[in-house]
């Protein structure tokens, strides 16, 4: 069933006015749901569909992106993350369906705009329908079908959306192929690891998910009675395994990528493991990709995942049989520092087949002996390991030799190997044999962990800041029994010893809350999986090292030459060290064109204090020529200077330049404060110079920055992204497109904090297609069309100079009259209203006195006639013969 409600609206490129009344226009003719066009520079033009539909009996708010042409085409669901909407994918969507996919994306129940309650992927709920979006697919006529009602389709998603995507592939055959990204395979064994509650996460996906009501009620009452006990029941188990890919495994026979998080403590792995062995199992093409980041933070290595997931679909909807998917298991290493920018450096190694968790095993010595220590009543102070949220981004540093732990005295037991006489490489699980034995028949919950520990002893790191529980019962204590540590890929170097250590408390999981004393003795070596086939890529090198000794000679001195005239930069210029900004003659081609141009011979100056509007419709080159100002890309031709020193990547003085683009990532169960220190600290910079007080008096978020930015609105995650983006009050901020998604209180606020900031003697340029908040907020403007300037000026001069006339008029002009006017003496242009009942003049050397008289003359019913101040018209008249 679909909602017969129609509009139809043009996000990007935003274009205002005619164009925008012409859409709306057809969209009447035509009918049919929600309708966006998004289209840039490059790829085709996509469009999307919004519309309510009811597969499985509740209304689900869905998207669907096709772009140019009329052959059939594979289709692609892709499902979000718990706790977030359709739109967290659309970017991906976009992507997919610029090459050639119909793309369905949707909220699942319970969030966004959808209906009905959140029931974990019950294969009676949102698996169910998965499958009604299936046969809505099976009717477009642009998509492909392997027979009827079937179509080529295939799934991908993270987190909740990849776990509905295994669920799919198997409870529908039509299912084509899928890629799950850092997602779960049995829910009750990551929320209930050997029978042990992991309650910070389970707590997080509840109030993720908007509490307890929201999710159908056996849910709740399940949560709340183990989150009282501390301890999962049978039911409980019972419920999730039953919503989880693993009770379908059998019937899961499509290619599948899988990609999970290193850093990961809420779907380890191990859960990748799992999916692996099953699937391949049945006779399915399987590849494995360990990726950096995870649900705890760290690079999800965004750009690179979806290139591969594009890949896959490529291969296996499409059939193009030439396209390379990778290898079947790969894991990004990361090891350094980059020098140029400071991040952590990263590296692909990869095997022809995947090793699973215990490949190549080595034996490491321990020390040996019995160890005592106890559980304190009520479990506290717990160790710390990974804190969910923020756990990713300090497993970054692990692989640095950097770590964040914490185990208490008394409440844990370690055993120690000797120094390491070479580098060890461990990709897998280690396991240890021990023998645990607890008081007064209590169950003994343990959380083992190996740590990286420096030569001189005085630093331990926990790689990937993961630890493994576990609950062992009367009946297995007192006899020797295998653990398994957590799964990593981490290098310990040659002089570091490997730490073994088994601690009675965690903070992300629950122990017994009455004491008890707990010994440990360890029965044999720690043995670590080391992936002998799995091989690091080596950095290639030039050719001509290779080559012979004169011809690399010159090669190399051709190289230094075109580098120093690459590198060269010009001289500052002394006149220009109070000006923030000044552009001259700028030029940059399109990729791959040798006279297209996305920016020709742009020049326009600002000045301390002003609040400028970069404006234009789409592939007028606003973005580019942003992205040159940041030193983001280099300009074919002309100059950017920044307090008169010439802009080139990398250059110091962009350290006075701050920018927002596309909004900011941030850690969302830390307060917006923290995250701001986080972010300051990153950059290596004095805490002294962050000027954080300053800049978040300016975005005004008051009390809420104690709050974790889980909790905030949409606008204070826009100002708060802004204060970062003032740290260090930079004199010269860069904002594009800051009110995006935001509703007009929110807007009205970022308008003050742009006025506020500048009031100061600085200057920020903000990028927009809301013109009526440019007229509030701005005092200049710069319009371009087409890559070229239209104009530059104040605000007032631009839309209240006396040249901008109305003329209204009794009946409709058309199209040849306006052309007519617009060809009169001293008339710079004629644009008909949007009813047509009228006519937007721009004079150009004439007066209004004889622009009435040439109406008259030319017989157009005039009904009144005036000077108009909008920009919106004013920007129309402008560019009313560039592109839409």
């Amino acid at each position: 069933m679909e909602t017969p409600t129609v509009r139809w609206r043009r996000l990007l490129p935003r274009t205002p006015g005619r164009w925008a009344a012409a859409v709306a226009a057809l969209a009447v003719l035509v009918g049919g749901g929600t309708w966006t066009a998004v289209a840039d520079d490059g790829p085709p033009a996509v469009q999307r569909e919004d519309r309510m539909l009811r597969p499985g009996g509740v209304e689900i708010d869905t998207s669907y992106f096709t772009a140019g042409g009329s052959g059939k085409r594979p289709a692609v669901l892709i499902g979000h993350g718990f706790g977030g909407s359709k739109n967290d994918v659309r970017a991906q969507a976009e992507k997919l369906a610029a090459d050639g996919y119909a793309v369905l994306t949707w909220s699942a129940r319970g969030f966004g705009k959808s209906g009905g309650a959140i029931s974990l992927n019950d294969p009676d709920g949102e698996v169910k329908d998965v499958s009604g979006l299936i046969d809505w697919l099976a009717k477009r006529p642009e998509v492909e079908l392997d027979k009827k009602g079937d179509p080529r389709v295939g799934l991908t998603g993270a987190s909740y959306g990849g776990a509905v995507s295994l669920l799919a592939a198997g409870h529908d055959q039509r299912v084509d192929a899928i890629a799950p990204v850092i997602t779960y395979w049995n829910l009750a064994d990551a929320l209930f690891p050997d029978g042990v509650f992991k309650k910070l996460w389970a707590g997080i996906f509840i109030t993720t998910g908007g509490g307890c009501e929201k999710f159908e009620k056996q849910l709740c009452e399940m949560y709340e009675r183990v989150a009282v006990s501390g301890k999962p029941d049978a039911a409980a188990t019972k419920l999730l395994a039953e919503r989880s890919p693993s009770a379908v495994a059998d019937r899961i026979k499509v290619p599948s990528l899988l990609l999970q998080g290193q850093s990961d403590s809420l779907f380890p792995l191990g859960q990748a493991d799992a999916m692996q062995k099953a699937i391949s199992a049945n006779g399915a093409p399987v590849s494995v990709d360990w990726i950096s980041g995870g649900h705890d933070g760290g690079d999800n290595e965004t750009a690179r995942v979806e290139g591969r997931v594009g890949s896959w679909f490529d291969r296996y909807l499409k059939e193009e049989t030439g396209t390379d998917t990778g290898p079947a298991f790969r894991v990004t290493r990361t090891g350094g520092i980059d020098s140029t920018d400071g991040a952590a450096l990263k590296r692909g190694a990869s095997s022809d087949t995947y090793p699973g968790l215990r490949s190549g095993g080595r034996e490491i010595a321990l020390g040996e002996g019995t160890k005592t220590f106890r559980n304190p009543a009520g479990s506290a102070p717990p160790a710390i390991s990974a804190v969910p949220g923020v756990g990713g981004g300090l497993s970054q540093l692990s692989s640095l030799g950097v770590g964040l732990s914490l185990d208490f005295p008394g409440q844990f037991g370690r055993f120690e190997s000797a120094p390491l006489a070479t580098s060890v490489h461990v990709t897998g699980t280690p396991t240890a044999r021990v023998t645990v034995k607890a008081t007064e028949g209590r169950d003994a919950v343990l959380f083992g962990k190996v740590y990286d520990v420096s030569p001189d002893g005085r630093q331990q790191v926990l790689p990937s800041q993961l630890v493994a529980p576990y609950r062992i019962t009367p009946d297995q204590q007192g006899k020797p029994i295998e653990l398994a540590l957590p799964a990593v890929d981490h290098e310990f170097d040659a002089g570091h010893r490997m730490r073994l250590v088994f601690s009675a408390t965690d903070l992300g999981y629950a122990s017994p809350a009455e004491p008890a004393t707990y010994t440990v003795t360890a029965d044999g070596p720690l043995t670590v999986p080391t992936a002998p086939a799995v091989t690091t890529a080596a950095a290639a090198l030039p050719w001509w090292t290779w080559g012979l000794p004169a011809a690399a000679l010159v090669i190399a001195a051709a190289l230094l030459l075109t580098a120093r005239r690459r590198t060269a930069t010009p001289a500052p210029d002394p006149e220009l060290t109070d000006v923030p900004l000044q552009i001259t003659g700028l030029s940059k081609k399109y990729a791959k064109s040798v006279d297209r141009y996305a920016v020709r011979e742009l020049s326009f100056r600002v000045e301390k204090g002003q609040v400028l509007g970069l404006l234009g419709p789409n592939g007028a080159g606003k973005t580019t020529t942003l992205r040159m100002l940041m030193g983001l890309i280099t300009p074919d031709e002309g100059e950017i200077r920044v307090f008169g020193q010439a802009i080139r990547p990398g250059a110091p003085v962009l350290s006075r330049v701050g920018a927002f683009v596309e909004g900011a990532g941030f850690l969302p169960h830390l307060s917006g404060r923290a995250n701001l220190d986080l972010y300051w600290q990153a950059t290596g910079r004095p805490a002294e110079d962050a000027y954080i007080d300053e800049a978040l008096e300016i975005a005004g978020l008051g009390d809420a920055l104690a709050r974790a930015v889980r909790t905030y609105s949409q606008g204070m995650r826009q100002r708060l992204a802004i204060a970062q983006a003032m740290l260090g009050m930079p004199d010269l901020l860069i904002l594009d497109e800051p009110t995006n998604g935001l509703d007009p209180p929110q807007i009205r606020e970022m308008r003050d904090v742009m006025i506020r900031y500048a009031a100061g003697g600085r200057t920020v340029i903000v990028s927009s297609h809301l013109l009526s908040e440019v007229e509030q907020s701005c005092t200049h403007l710069v319009v371009m069309d087409r890559g070229r300037l239209v104009q530059a000026g104040p605000v007032a001069e631009i839309t209240g100079s006396g040249d901008m006339i109305l003329v209204t008029t009794a009946e409709e002009v058309s199209e040849p009259l306006a052309e007519k006017v617009a060809s009169l003496p001293g008339i710079g242009s004629a644009v008909r209203l949007d009813d047509g009942r009228g006519l937007l003049v721009r004079l150009d050397g004439a007066t209004t006195s004889r622009l009435v008289a040439d109406l008259v003359r030319l017989d157009v019913p005039v009904t009144g006639v005036g000077p108009h101040r909008r920009l919106e018209d004013a920007f129309l008249t402008l560019i009313s013969g560039g592109a839409a």
